[in-house]
């Protein structure tokens, strides 16, 4: 390159840079410039060019003012350094050695003139030279990952030697801070070769075998690392020390002299200026040293830091710069600290830090309080404490961590276990030091340690020793303070005593209310964990807590934040958030609490006499929050809290149960102060809380509560009598009575009280006004107030009639949900009864698993006596089922397309079609900002435009009260199954009913996709699990079939318009807005209902009213993957494939290994300070009782039967389905075709050998696969390798004669040829056991042979494959062959779909 052009190149980098003034430079001069720098990078003599660049002093153009000299090098070279480290990407391994050597000198050469002092005199390191010497680093850290040890040998000398010995280091015997650029390239080309040479996941820059040649090299040359490194650490930090003496002493002389630093003399000023320049350009150096070994104790040998020899100790200058808070040195030496305590130290380095680090923080906390001292401020001052806090959050999270990572050396060590000697006292101390810093006032000191705390109490080998109790009432107080919210208005406004703290620990309030709930969710363990171990230090800290808290704020003192209206405390009273803070802790300690110290068993002494401690502690305390009676409304609520908690220990001593239930029925029916025509918010609340708690007290002590079951009956009609409760307190109040009767023995008298406790239900569903309302469609409608509005549509508004509606609706509504939620707990307690729920009283200890269905008495139609022993709620079915389904049938028939046409019409009762607000609302982005439905961001009031559900206007509740009804009768449909009563033979007059409303095609055809989600979910899909296997024939055929003939018909009408088929366009997945009905309603009435469901489906059956586009679109996505999502899951679950069977399938699995004396199966599960189980396990990890072998062993039977039934036994269920399950393959929804791929391996399991399916799996299923890989479809990402997997499984048994293990896992298990035809193969030994493999297809089927050729696919290709497929038959290699075959016919296949087109029709 010649003058001339390099003078261009040097003006084009001037013009890029700024270093010509924009003013002067024209868009075309800077555009010029841009082009002649990016075609340099092409030039083929860059390279010499660039290498010159570097090795010039400067680098200088002419184009100043007067033409003057303008100096470039700092752009120029930080140019030619980037054109290099491109070139190294990409070109440096076609240099031959010679040419890298010299590369190697140039950049080194160019280092050391940018180290060299200027004129002699050392200068403080600029911007451009600081950007310039990070460049060099690293560049000279690229060369070093390519070349050293092997080809740079001398790499470390060239960095460490001094200048005048040709190095970048600074001269031994000067001061450093004359080479400060020389020693900054050093330390980064350091610490960038060792962050490229950590061995991670995410750090695949370097090849393994390359990073450890780096890391032995430097290993070997860490005696010419190390030293200088050292030195240069303890020479700065010298000179940092010296600096700061030097100011220290004067300002002392001129304190002494009565002057400041304003009035000290211009000389004066200089010297003051220069020890100030002194001691931060040091402490800069070592702060650059201690990112370097932050780097080495993250990655590089232990020994590093930890060996003392030559008097070079890492370890120990460390700890001695914890004291030193210059340059942010002290935080920077515990990242190091940090970064060791993370690597497996042993057990001598970890006792050596845990020894040292106490004494160090301790030196480090004087000369913090000494420094504070000097400037005269208060060392325990709120400045110095937000000076100190990146400090002590750094120190309390490496502490914390220091001891979480090594658990193991506590556990093993004799010292620690015998509870004496040097390390117990060490491991002591530093516990000390980790519960004494969790008293510092911010809280982010406390989160960092939960963690450790946690791991230390769930160790059941450290808790066995004597090493934590010390320490236990520091950290139960520290977090028992810590979880009390903080009020954020008063830190705002600068009232609270460490708002100055509190603003440092967090950037704002959602941050702050971020951490409070992962500190509180982490604590729940932390609370439990310290009442199990240590009970008379939790009870005697929760007392402690709750008296005070009691005498302090009992009537609500010091009042502040109340309410104007009627002068009572608010939620954010002080007394309030103090109270709401201590209801975790008492719940949680008295839960962990072992039964041992409250009860009233004989243990030994030491147990004897920590009991005599609690119990007085605990009674005392609940005497205190019964006897406490207040009067504000949210001292109340406070009060219903602890009365909660103390659920757990009144299991111990109910004598205060009887008064705190009695307190919590009292407030159930609360009112205000002074009394208003309607309640306030704050008292709806406290009674929905009563309700919450007296349901979770009774569900813990029901069988104390049995005593008391008259009186409570009493107090309960009372209140519900009153009239005063609303719907969802009446609720909770059959709740808790129904939990109280499941306690009752005797199984008539139990049912004799649930009947009488739902009396007033029963009676109002029977009602006149309910029966006549729900004899038709038109009736329901004028019951809601639908039909009224379109002769007067003022009437959804007018007060009187609002409120008629509305109560006479919730009359209906109410019944039913407290049918319902009586009904699930007397089957929740059913279940947990010693027989399981299962109609028999005594159940053998012994399971033969292959007894035969009909050998188990239960497995067929059982009496609604037998039911009634265990679940109490059975006897009233009879009664309800017939009015049940006259609802459900009335309910669905809105939906008919005759009365869609009409509503639709009309402006306002359109509005009972159309999706609630709160529907609206799930289908956004939710975040806690937005305040839910009601909050700033939330869609109150956009699906009726400017009328919510909480106005007087009946149009917004019409969609919520339709959809609560549906629901709730799905969810009692689903009940009746889960209690077997619907198989009762009482019940057999009314199935022929209930089949006609589950099935009749009209409601089937009419249904939305969010009414049929619902349907399958809470109905169809409990009744597939709860029916016996005898009864499959009988009960399930004819309701089964009908609904999978009807889904495949509704999928294909959904995803038509996504896929492009059925003619419709994208247009017609919009929803239904107000604006387009009348023109739907008229399409439905003039084109008749079977075109109007095209349409219908598209929209997913949405009416969304005034809702806007956007969210609208999303529902309607969201409704449409919800429908597929519903149906996968569904059949996971009846095909075992997740939930309760799943699990029964994990449980013979595990048996089976243990049988084989597999040692990785453990008979029992993990223990810990809380659990401890003994005996046998589910492969979950939880308890496995006698019980549930019973439950298994019938759960096993269904599984075997239902899948046979589904696939084998109807043709209309088995073929419907299974062509379903293809269409699901298809679906741009990866969440379904990842579930269906699960499915459709379960279906090859059951069916692959049974001839009349060979084409619907062979050609049908085998090309939608094959076509879905060929595709690649962005959806596909991801799930490639399970649709790879299934036409492995396909071909596997319908070509080559090989199955698999479950789920199309393991090598191909290849069968023989059979000896009487070579063109069969015999059959597999588990083919009539599908959960061992099943079979194969004895005559192979040419279907997916003709597949693979209609794709582009030779013979010879298929040959060559089949037989790879033969001869190399593990799981990877099969699917890496059709793999590699498969993306050779999608390089085929590019433009040319016909077949692809056809897959899966």
């Amino acid at each position: 390159m010649n003058e001339t052009q390099r003078q261009s190149l040097l003006g084009a980098i001037a013009i890029s840079s700024g270093t010509i003034g924009f003013g002067n430079i024209t868009p075309q001069q800077r555009a010029d410039a841009f082009a002649n720098l990016e075609q340099f990078k092409s030039y083929p003599g860059r390279m010499a060019a660039c290498v010159e660049m570097i090795g010039c002093g400067s680098l200088q153009i002419a184009g100043g003012a007067s033409n003057a000299p303008l100096d470039v090098t700092v752009p120029g070279k930080l140019y030619a350094l980037g054109v290099i480290q491109g070139f190294l990407k990409v070109g440096y391994n076609s240099l031959n050695e010679s040419d890298r050597g010299q590369l190697r000198s140039s950049i080194v050469l160019a280092a050391r003139q940018l180290a060299m002092p200027v004129n002699g005199s050392s200068q403080k390191m600029n911007d451009s030279t600081r950007i310039l010497a990070l460049k060099i680093a690293a560049l000279l850290a690229d060369l070093a990952l390519r070349e050293f040890p092997q080809r740079w040998q001398t790499f470390v000398s060239d960095l460490f030697s001094p200048l005048s010995n040709g190095g970048i280091w600074f001269e031994a015997g000067t001061d450093a801070s004359g080479n400060t650029t020389g020693v900054k390239i050093c330390l980064e080309c350091l610490k960038l070769i060792t962050e490229d040479c950590t061995d991670s996941d995410y750090n695949a820059r370097i090849s393994t075998a390359r990073r450890n040649d780096i890391l032995l090299g430097m290993n070997e040359m860490s005696n010419l690392i190390l030293p200088p490194l050292f030195e240069l650490l303890s020479k700065q930090y010298g000179d940092v020390n010296s600096a700061k003496n030097t100011l220290k002493a004067m300002n002392q002389y001129l304190a002494s002299s009565g002057r400041t630093i304003a009035q000290v003399s211009s000389d004066e000023h200089v010297q003051y200026e220069q020890q100030i320049d002194i001691r931060d350009t040091a402490g800069g150096i070592v702060a650059d040293i201690l990112g370097t070994l932050e780097k080495f104790c993250q990655s590089m040998p232990l020994d590093w830091m930890f060996n003392v020899e030559h008097g070079i100790d890492f370890v120990a200058a460390l700890l001695h710069l914890l004291k030193e808070d210059v340059a942010n040195i002290q935080v920077l030496s515990v990242a190091c600290f940090q970064q060791l305590s993370m690597r497996k130290l042993d057990q001598n380095q970890w006792f050596r830090l845990v020894s040292s680090l106490p004494p160090a923080l301790f030196e480090a906390t004087n000369a913090a309080a000494q420094r504070a001292s000097e400037r005269g401020i208060d060392p325990n001052s709120i400045d110095v404490l937000v000076e100190q806090l990146e400090f002590h959050r750094s120190i309390s999270k490496m502490g914390s961590t220091l001891v979480s990572s090594h658990l193991a050396h506590i556990t093993t060590d004799k010292d620690i276990s015998s509870g004496s000697g040097a390390k117990f006292d060490a491991v002591s101390s530093y516990l000390r030091l980790l519960s004494e810093m969790m008293s510092h006032p911010s809280g982010v000191i406390c989160g960092c340690q939960i963690n450790t705390w946690v791991g230390l109490l769930r160790d059941p080998a450290i808790v066995r020793t004597s090493v934590l109790s010390p320490h236990l009432g520091r950290v139960l107080t520290a977090y028992m303070t810590h979880v009390v919210r903080i009020r954020w208005e008063d830190v705002w406004e600068q009232e609270h005593p460490y708002s100055a703290l509190i603003d440092a620990s967090w950037d704002d309030d959602d941050e702050y209310n971020d951490w409070l709930c992962n500190l509180r969710s982490k604590a729940s363990q932390l609370f439990k964990s310290i009442g199990n171990t240590e009970p008379e230090i939790a009870a005697t800290a929760i007392h402690s807590k709750i008296r005070t808290l009691l005498n302090a704020h009992c009537n609500g003192e010091p009042r502040d934040q109340l309410n104007p209206a009627n002068n009572e405390l608010t939620v954010k009273s002080t007394a309030c958030m103090q109270l709401e803070g201590t209801t975790q802790p008492l719940d949680n300690i008295l839960h962990g609490l072992p039964s041992w110290s409250v009860d009233d068993g004989n243990y030994d002494e030491k147990r004897n006499r920590i009991r005599s401690t609690v119990r007085p502690l605990l009674s005392e305390m609940a005497n205190m929050i019964v006897s406490w009676n207040p009067n504000d409304t949210w001292l109340k609520f406070r009060r219903t809290t602890l009365l909660e908690a103390l659920k757990h220990y009144w299991k111990y001593d109910s004598s205060t149960l009887p008064t705190g239930v009695d307190s919590l029925l009292l407030y159930l029916s609360a009112t205000d102060n002074p009394p208003s025509e309607r309640l306030s918010g704050d008292v709806i609340s406290l009674r929905k809380k009563c309700g919450v708690s007296l349901v979770a007290v009774s569900k813990v002590v029901p069988n104390l509560l049995v005593p008391w079951l008259s009186q409570l009956s009493d107090r309960a009609k009372a209140l519900l009598t009153s009239g005063g409760l609303s719907p969802i307190n009446e609720m909770h109040l059959y709740e808790f009575l129904s939990c109280v009767a499941t306690a009752v023995e005797n199984p008539q008298d139990r049912s004799n009280f649930v009947a009488d406790v739902l009396v007033n239900s029963v009676r109002s569903i029977e009602s006149p006004n309910i029966q006549n309302s729900i004899q038709s469609t038109e009736g329901l409608l004028s019951f809601m107030g639908i039909t009224q509005a379109a002769t007067n549509p003022s009437c959804v508004t007018d007060r009187e009639f609002v409120k008629k509606v509305t109560k006479d609706f919730v009359i209906l509504f109410s019944s039913f949900n407290q049918l319902l939620s009586v009904g699930k707990r007397c089957h929740e307690a059913a279940r947990k009864r010693p027989n399981g729920g299962l109609p028999l009283q005594n159940l053998s200890l012994v399971i033969d698993e292959n007894v035969p269905a009909q050998n188990f008495p239960d497995e067929g139609p059982v009496s609604i006596a037998d039911l009634a022993i265990n679940d109490p709620f059975v006897p009233l079915w009879p009664k309800l089922l017939p009015t049940l389904l006259q609802v459900l049938d009335v309910t669905l028939s809105v939906w008919h397309p005759e009365f869609q046409a009409t509503l639709l019409q009309h402006n306002i009762q359109r509005y009972a079609l159309a999706i609630s607000d709160d529907e609206a609302y799930l289908a956004t982005k939710q975040e806690s900002s937005v305040g839910g439905v009601f909050g700033k961001g939330g869609t109150a009031g956009s699906i009726v435009s400017g009328a919510d559900r909480r106005q007087l206007n009946l149009a917004p509740r019409w969609s919520g009260w339709v959809n609560e009804l549906r629901n709730n009768c799905f969810q009692l449909l689903g009940l009746l199954c889960a209690q077997r009563v619907i198989y009762a033979p009482e019940m057999s007059s009314l199935f022929p009913r209930l089949v006609s409303v589950l099935t009749n095609q009209k409601h089937l055809r009419s249904m939305e996709h969010r009414h049929f989600n619902q349907y399958l979910k809470q109905c169809i899909e409990i009744m597939m699990l709860s029916c016996p296997v005898p009864l499959y024939q009988s009960h399930l055929t004819a309701i089964l079939g009908p609904i999978f003939e009807h889904l495949q018909i509704r999928f294909q009408y959904t995803w038509g318009p996504i896929l492009g088929n059925g003619g419709l366009s994208i247009d017609s997945t919009k929803p239904l807005f107000s604006n387009d009905c009348a023109t739907a309603a008229s399409q439905l009435a003039s084109g008749g209902a079977d075109s109007w469901l095209i349409s219908y489906y598209a929209r997913c059956g949405l009416v969304v009213g005034d809702l806007d586009s956007v969210t609208g679109e999303a529902m309607v996505e969201k409704t449409r993957v919800e429908l597929t999502r519903t149906f996968s899951d569904m059949m996971q679950t009846v095909l075992a494939l997740k939930g309760g069977w799943a699990l029964v399938l994990a449980n013979k699995a595990k048996e089976e290994q243990a049988k084989k004396n597999d040692p990785s199966k453990l008979s029992s599960g993990p223990k810990s300070g809380i659990i401890s189980t003994n005996g046998p396990t589910n492969a979950d990890g939880t308890e496995r009782t006698v019980l549930q072998i019973h439950l298994d062993a019938r759960k096993l039977n269904r599984i075997d039967k239902l899948c046979h039934f589904l696939l084998l036994e109807n043709e209309q269920i088995a073929g419907y389905l299974v062509l379903t399950l293809i269409q699901c393959l298809q679906y741009p929804d990866a969440y379904t075709c990842r579930r269906c791929t699960r499915i459709v391996h379960r279906v090859l399991e059951n069916v692959a050998w049974v001839d009349r399916y060979t084409e619907m799996l062979g050609y049908r299923l085998f090309s939608v696969a094959v076509k879905a890989i060929i595709t690649e479809p962005k959806w596909m990402v991801g799930i490639e390798w399970d649709m790879i997997n299934i036409t492995r499984d396909i071909y596997g048994r319908l070509v080559l004669g090989q199955y698999y293990l479950p789920g199309g896992q393991g090598p191909g298990l290849q069968q023989a040829r059979d000896p009487t035809n070579s063109l069969r193969f015999e059959q597999t030994k588990v083919v009539d056991k599908p959960l061992l493999g099943g079979g194969i297809l004895q005559s192979p089927s040419d279907f997916p042979r003709r597949i693979l050729i209609e794709i582009g696919m030779s013979q010879g290709d298929i040959v060559t494959l089949e037989k790879m497929l033969t001869e190399k038959r593990s799981a990877k290699e099969q699917k890496e062959a059709f793999r590699d075959l498969l993306r050779v016919a999608a390089d085929k296949n590019k433009g040319q779909n016909e077949l692809l087109e056809r897959a899966g029709e």
